[in-house]
């Protein structure tokens, strides 16, 4: 059981109001003391705020809302977003982590948040996790100026989570969360979007099994998740109880194996309203190449690259048990790390990847899935793939397909209507 649990010595060190705090320190002003809004003028009220600072927050601004949301008797400055600045100043940060440990303890998780894997330099450096995390992020505002909040774990997982919901509200910006906190302070999480990894998507999906909060996830039999959610049921399960077997150096390895992958720049902003359209049909894409190809997937990832204006984005992975080349699996799969991941940003690029690719030789039973449904949905495949390798792409289309937002019909267009 021991396996299940690893104690090791994880920080987990978010920048706290990042691109708010980087333009005051630039102007020479006090983020907690200078309501400053990150935003591009040029668009008028209906511009996102990117970034509030400390000061604002108190008073019930939020990040990633529209400046017309700001009640009018506040007063703010407006800076356009500088990605370039924030660059820099995100690499003099990990410059100091760098100082402290090696770069292979070091994992960047986005421009403002990293892991730092400490267990090995505890005795070097004669301190506790949470004496070396408060030096750091002392080390922090004297070079910088900026502002950390860090989380203290045995796993990536915690010390996440502790960070998000309990180090931000602290006044020393730690806090520190074991294994036997798991009852106490995970379990209590509601609702269950505040929890890292669990988007709106997949909370109204979880509410209607009846689960509410993370205790309720936890008590939740294991294989009926994995039933109604494949491989993420089972690590909702598994983080629900606290456990993370993953390591740093885990997220740092290179993907090796042979991939398909597909990617389109888009003609305007999308958003979580309209960009679900253009991830399911390049879904279709790459799972018809897939079956072209007489190939299975194993890893499934998804990039989302956001408009010039604020630039940044995210591409991450899920790694399944079981190769598929189902375009269902493969956008539910998709739909899983967009909900986990997206920040309300304007969309202009889209990435989906199909990598750890196999032949398809055999069909290897799961005892949790029905056969007859997956030889059905294989069948329609094979003669819809035939029906567009004869008569061409837009030969068969989805309802979806004929909508505004859709850019199916035209890219058949220029890369050809027929399969080559």
């Amino acid at each position: 059981m021991e396996d299940l649990y690893p104690k090791r010595n994880i920080l987990c060190i978010d920048l706290k109001s990042f691109f708010a705090s980087c333009e005051c320190i630039e102007r020479g002003m006090d983020p907690f003391k200078y309501p400053l809004v990150v935003a591009n003028p040029n668009q008028g009220s209906g511009a996102i705020t990117l970034a509030v600072t400390p000061y604002l927050k108190e008073k019930g601004v939020k990040s990633r809302g529209r400046l017309f949301e700001i009640p009018t008797n506040i007063k703010y400055t407006i800076a356009k977003p500088r990605m370039s600045l924030y660059m820099e100043k995100s690499k003099q940060v990990v410059n100091i982590y760098l100082d402290f440990i090696a770069e292979e303890d070091l994992y960047i998780y986005s421009i403002d948040e990293c892991f730092l894997d400490v267990t090995n330099y505890l005795k070097l450096y004669k301190k506790s996790d949470a004496e070396l995390a408060e030096e750091i992020l002392q080390t922090i505002y004297i070079k910088t100026g900026l502002t950390a909040t860090c989380g203290i774990g045995p796993n990536m997982l915690l010390a996440k989570v502790s960070m998000d919901i309990e180090a931000k509200h602290n006044s020393n910006n730690t806090a520190k969360w074991n294994y036997e906190d798991i009852e106490e302070k995970l379990w209590k999480i509601t609702p269950l979007s505040k929890m890292w990894g669990i988007g709106p998507r997949m909370e109204k999906n979880l509410n209607k099994l009846g689960i509410y909060t993370i205790g309720d996830l936890a008590k939740t039999n294991k294989f009926e998740l994995k039933d109604k959610f494949g491989v993420m049921g089972v690590e909702l399960w598994n983080h629900a109880n606290g456990i993370d077997l993953s390591l740093i150096k885990d997220y740092k390895k290179l993907a090796k194996s042979e991939s398909f992958s597909h990617s389109q720049v888009l003609f305007k902003d999308y958003n979580e309203n309209n960009i679900k359209i253009i991830i399911s049909e390049m879904v279709e894409v790459l799972a018809s190449r897939l079956r072209k190809n007489n190939k299975q997937t194993k890893n499934i990832g998804l990039g989302i690259g956001y408009s010039k204006d604020i630039s940044g984005g995210f591409y991450h992975t899920i790694k399944l048990d079981n190769p598929t080349d189902s375009a269902y699996e493969i956008l539910n799969n998709c739909l899983i790390i967009f909900d986990k991941f997206y920040e309300s940003m304007p969309i202009r690029k889209v990435t989906v990847s199909c990598g750890l690719l196999q032949k398809k030789e055999s069909v290897q039973l799961n005892l949790f899935e029905n056969r007859n449904e997956n030889d059905n949905e294989s069948n329609i495949n094979i003669t819809i793939d035939q029906i567009k390798m004869k008569y061409g792409k837009n030969s068969l289309l989805k309802a979806t397909n004929l909508l505004e937002e859709s850019t199916a019909i035209e890219r058949n267009k220029k890369i050809g209507g027929h399969y080559s």
